[in-house]
């Protein structure tokens, strides 16, 4: 019996879906027809740009309409797999369409008929082909769709799947509530709700499309801003232990530290100290480019935090980063009698209970790990110092959960998060409007610079001859790969595994190197990563994982393999893996794909190595949206990932302070429910008040 639907009618009562789809679905975050509605389309293929066939590049992604002229019978090549081949034209040429494993279409294809084909233009020896292009039968009195939606799938759901369940419930979309006010949405010029879903899914134009997806993404971060400003309300409402500086010899602790602080350190230690001198909980962010000093600032909050009888803990992404973060504090605060021990799923079980005893009766101050802080096991004594490092890679909930395993009675832990992504500081205030942020803009004398180079793969003998003249100097070289192995995805991409063996075994066999990757146990991690710290091995060929935490200062080469396959802040990031001793390091980013916008993208990693300029160039050729990603990635899902407008920020940014000074107003209430059930969805349960 067929169910009426309503937005919050669960999915498997949709046509076509049943119980065994249902669960493919909810894989995707849909349960119920409303989230099916909010599952945006991730791109559009632009099927009604159709041009001619003469005209089509080789290699051009595009639509043409064609006749058929004649179909060959379906042949078996081998086993199962099927090829046929049609020849058809246009007015201009003629070209063969080959598809593979699809016999059926042998008799639906026949002579006079005509289709729209979108596919890849292929130009070969004997003319013009396409590959199993996606074929659209040409009828009088039905237009064709200019855009068609292509969304994120899950097996064993196919695009067909997703298309059909979004056609049955489009018709509800006049059942969504319209949380922006009408005076707002006549100012700028947005769409209802409602209607900007529907076009999201069905789109028209591209002036349609672009103001739909304005509509959404407008009240998405104004949503966005009200539920940070929630957090920051219900932050000061908590209560948290003030921490003292008196008699706790601080100045002995700057006074042995092996360097003096920077201006930009000494200015955000002035802050932290303020904030953990306060009666309710620190909630700071430590934003610094590569190689700003971020943890003698953290370990400078850790040691008063100590002085004053508790404990504190530091928690990062990696084990890696991790087993860093262990050996610097060791070297900050055990000469001032500071216990720190390491504490991740790594470790040995005997190991982790002998922590974790340590923890609970308080004898160990200082705890540096994973997730293994959050689990049930760990406990703590007085812990009332929180450090989260790389905070994007951790989710609200993750940290809430460190926060309440760091209580001291009903005391709050403070609360510092550090992130080397530089943002530019206009966009970081919107997107840690939560958060107080500290800013450590200047780099500490003597810090190498760092020269950028750009090459192709066809200079890879060259770059093998710098490797080996670094080598002989007593410098090291990592390469970075963006994949692990062949195969992963059909792809031109250096793999980390092959391209190891290639160069062990043929261009630099002479040199010893090691791999490291994500798969490896972590074991095997830590044991690479010893050997290269120790000159054990010369060469580390690696994937991204050593993005962050990885300090060797003998190394003086990075190579960059599939450079274009990276953002730029992760490039910069890989980058500061070098310059970290007293030679002169060199990173050469290896562009793999010969285009304009690619060389345009690489040359400003090439003409500066000041994060912050990168991030502020990345800013106006891209956009806001990628470095929302940095808060997206680990705490918040946007819907709609049209944040890519620069002038929607001081826009959003006057509403929201405008919503703010006028709570009680009847107009903005659907946006403070909306902005409490984000909280819910993604903070536990804070409220916006």
């Amino acid at each position: 019996m067929a169910v009426a639907l309503t937005l919050n009618t669960p999915i498997k009562y949709i046509k076509g879906i049943g119980e065994s789809r249902a669960a493919a679905f909810q894989r995707l975050g849909i349960e119920r027809v409303c989230d099916l509605l909010t599952f945006y389309p991730s791109r559009y293929e632009e099927r009604g740009r159709v041009i001619p066939v003469s005209s089509a590049l080789d290699g051009e992604l595009c639509s043409v309409e064609l006749t058929i002229k004649e179909c060959s019978v379906p042949k078996y090549i081998r086993g199962n797999l099927s090829v046929f081949r049609c020849i058809a034209e246009d007015e201009s040429s003629s070209l063969e369409l080959v598809f593979f494993n699809m016999p059926y279409l042998a008799k639906s294809l026949t002579k006079g008929r005509r289709y729209r084909a979108y596919g890849r233009m292929k130009i070969g020896l004997y003319g013009r082909e396409m590959t199993s292009p996606k074929l659209e039968p040409i009828l009088q009195g039905k237009p064709l769709p200019y855009y068609v939606p292509v969304y994120r799938i899950a097996a064993p759901l196919t695009q067909r799947a997703i298309a059909s369940a979004v056609a049955e419930c489009l018709p509800l979309c006049d059942q969504i509530p319209d949380i922006m006010p009408q005076s707002i949405k006549n100012s700028f010029g947005l769409l209802n709700q409602s209607d900007a879903v529907r076009i999201m899914h069905k789109p028209q134009n591209a002036q349609s499309l672009a103001l739909a997806r304005k509509s959404i993404a407008f009240s998405e971060l104004i949503v966005f801003r009200l539920a940070l400003s929630g957090m920051r309300t219900h932050n000061k409402k908590e209560s948290a232990i003030p921490l003292t500086l008196k008699n706790t010899g601080i100045k002995g602790f700057f006074q042995n530290l092996p360097f003096s602080l920077t201006k930009a350190q000494q200015r955000a230690v002035k802050e932290i100290f303020a904030d953990l001198e306060q009666p309710h909980p620190m909630a700071r962010l430590l934003q610094g480019d590569v190689g700003s000093g971020k943890t003698a600032v953290a370990a400078a909050a850790i040691y008063l935090c100590v002085k004053n009888g508790y404990q504190a803990c530091i928690m990062a992404p990696t084990e890696i980063l991790a087993a860093q973060h262990k050996k610097t504090m060791d070297k900050f605060l055990s000469p001032f009698g500071i216990r720190t021990e390491l504490l991740v799923s790594g470790l040995p079980a005997a190991e982790k209970k002998r922590v974790r005893a340590g923890l609970e009766d308080g004898s160990i101050n200082v705890a540096v790990g994973t997730h293994a802080l959050i689990t049930d096991k760990t406990l703590f004594n007085n812990c009332a110092l929180a450090v989260v490092d790389e905070q994007h890679r951790f989710g609200v909930k993750q940290r809430a959960a460190l926060l309440e395993k760091s209580r001291v009675s009903q005391n709050r832990a403070h609360m510092l998060v550090m992130s080397a992504t530089p943002i530019p500081r206009s966009l970081s205030l919107i997107i840690f409007g939560d958060l107080d942020v500290s800013l450590l803009d200047e780099l500490p004398p003597g810090r190498q610079k760092i020269q950028t180079k750009i090459a192709t793969p066809l200079d890879s003998e060259k770059i093998y001859g710098l490797i080996k003249k670094e080598i002989d100097q007593g410098g090291r070289a990592y390469i970075v790969c963006p994949l692990i192995e062949e195969g992963e995805e059909p792809s031109h991409r250096r793999a980390a595994e092959s391209y190891y063996n290639e160069l062990t075994s043929v261009h630099l066999k002479d040199i010893p190197a090691g791999l490291l990757h994500g798969k490896m146990k972590p074991a095997e991690k830590a044991q690479v990563m010893a050997d290269f710290a120790a000159g054990v091995t010369k060469v580390l060929v690696s994937t991204t994982v050593i993005e962050v935490g990885v300090d060797v200062p003998e190394a003086t080469v990075m190579v960059i393999e599939n450079a274009e396959s990276f953002g730029l802040s992760q490039l910069h990031q890989l980058r500061g893996r070098v310059g970290r001793g007293t030679r002169p390091s060199v990173c050469i980013l290896v562009n793999g794909k010969n285009s304009p916008d690619v060389a345009d993208r690489l040359s400003i990693m090439r003409d500066t190595c000041d994060g912050f300029k990168v991030a502020e160039a990345d800013l106006q050729r891209r956009g806001p949206g990628d470095f929302f990603g940095v808060r997206q990635s680990g705490e918040f899902s946007f819907a709609c990932s049209a944040i890519t407008d620069v002038t929607m920020l001081p826009q959003t940014d006057s509403i929201v302070k405008a919503v703010l000074n006028d709570k009680d107003n009847p107009e903005y209430k659907p946006l403070f429910i909306a902005a409490e059930k984000f909280l819910e969805r993604t903070g536990g349960g804070l409220t916006v008040n």
